[in-house]
């Protein structure tokens, strides 16, 4: 995986955007090592957390490697439909995942964030989607995550007018969660995951998952996910551990069953 660097650790699952000569841009490559990087996560019980950053210290991911995927039709809807299922599969993992967005974040690179639960920003951060500027549309996902997190009118003024915008600006709109001092990103990240990891395993991972589905259904379908949801965590061992641990004022000692 030579554009994307894998590391477990504590439970965490690193994936860095490893190119920082090109600013991390995306090739087919870059898609396809991204999507064997979720393939080792989606099973791996020993990682609790994924954490998304990029190389160097320009960018997160600068966009797509334009001179080498837009000259011909089949390269830019092969690498459309690419992204889209590796960004699906990212989505789609157990895992919480968590993108530290250490600079540029443009294009596909946007994209890529956007499909990741939590986003942090390095204060040096720039988002948006510029693609209009070179006559195409975000194609990884950009038209249908970005609406659904910002709102609709934000997000076609955003691509509309293909405008980069700064950390502050993306966290007062909604896009990014919290900024943090550049030096700050990764450290602020790791916290924000270890206070993941003391929660119930199997009450994160459906977390995630019924608000992920709510999302696209309809509140009375969303309800009903999440009661099936609540009756599956009642009968777990970790369920009774959390009210044991509250009960005898002691921190639970939970294990994911």
């Amino acid at each position: 995986m030579s554009d994307v660097r894998l590391e477990v650790q504590d439970g965490i699952g690193t994936i860095t955007f490893d190119a920082p000569e090109r600013l991390n841009s995306v090739r087919r490559e870059t898609w396809l090592a991204l999507g064997d990087a979720c393939a080792r996560l989606e099973d791996d019980e020993s990682v609790r957390v994924v954490i998304l950053t990029g190389a160097g210290d320009k960018a997160f991911v600068a966009g797509a490697d334009i001179k080498n995927h837009l000259q011909s039709r089949d390269a830019l809807e092969s690498l459309s439909a690419t992204g889209q299922r590796v960004l699906d599969r990212l989505e789609g993992l157990p895992q919480p995942v968590i993108a530290a967005i250490n600079g540029y974040a443009l294009g596909g690179g946007c994209e890529i964030a956007l499909a990741c639960d939590i986003r942090i920003a390095s204060d040096r951060a720039k988002l948006g989607q510029p693609e209009l500027n070179l006559g195409v549309i975000p194609a990884a996902g950009g038209t249908q995550r970005l609406p659904r997190l910002v709102g609709a009118a934000k997000a076609l003024e955003l691509i509309l007018t293909g405008r980069i915008i700064d950390a502050v600006e993306a966290e007062r709109i909604g896009l990014v969660n919290l900024v943090v001092p550049h030096a700050e990103l990764l450290s602020a990240a790791r916290v924000m995951a270890a206070e993941i990891m003391r929660k119930a395993p199997l009450a994160v991972a459906l977390a995630k998952r019924v608000v992920r589905r709510g999302i696209d259904s309809s509140l009375t379908g969303g309800l009903e996910i999440e009661r099936f949801a609540q009756a599956l965590l009642f009968g777990t061992e970790d369920k009774q551990e959390g009210v044991a641990a509250f009960i005898e004022k002691r921190q639970p000692r939970f294990k994911g069953r």
